[in-house]
């Protein structure tokens, strides 16, 4: 039997990326992305079974519990105003929120927050 030999042929070919152009991300678009801490969703959070009912007490309401318990703005605990629990509510610094959270314990608990920005 005769030997042939194999003459082996490197063909050229092109990378072709499957990624359409736009939607290639970059390395500036990464850090980018990384930096920000805030990303914006179309998510309901109020939606959500775990998020307890939120309310913003009234100035005769804010008096009594003020009256009530002798206390002052200062000694409630906080709530931020960029919370995503109330933006529906359209808070304003110095407000007080009343949180209703249902309890398989307790049934229902009362829990009240002053709305700071910082």
């Amino acid at each position: 039997m005769a030997k042939t030999k194999r003459k082996i042929v490197k063909k050229k070919t092109k990378t072709i990326s499957k990624i359409p152009k736009e939607k290639k991300t970059t390395s500036a678009k990464i850090k980018k992305a990384k930096k920000s801490s805030y990303i914006e969703t179309e998510f309901d959070v109020m939606k959500h079974s775990l998020v307890p009912k939120h309310t913003i007490l009234s100035e005769k309401d804010k008096k009594e519990l003020f009256e009530k318990y002798h206390i002052t703005i200062k000694e409630l605990p906080k709530i931020m105003i960029t919370d995503p629990a109330i933006q529906h509510l359209k808070p304003k610094l110095g407000d007080i929120v009343k949180i209703e959270r249902k309890s398989s314990t307790a049934g229902e608990s009362t829990y009240y927050r002053g709305i700071v920005n910082e």
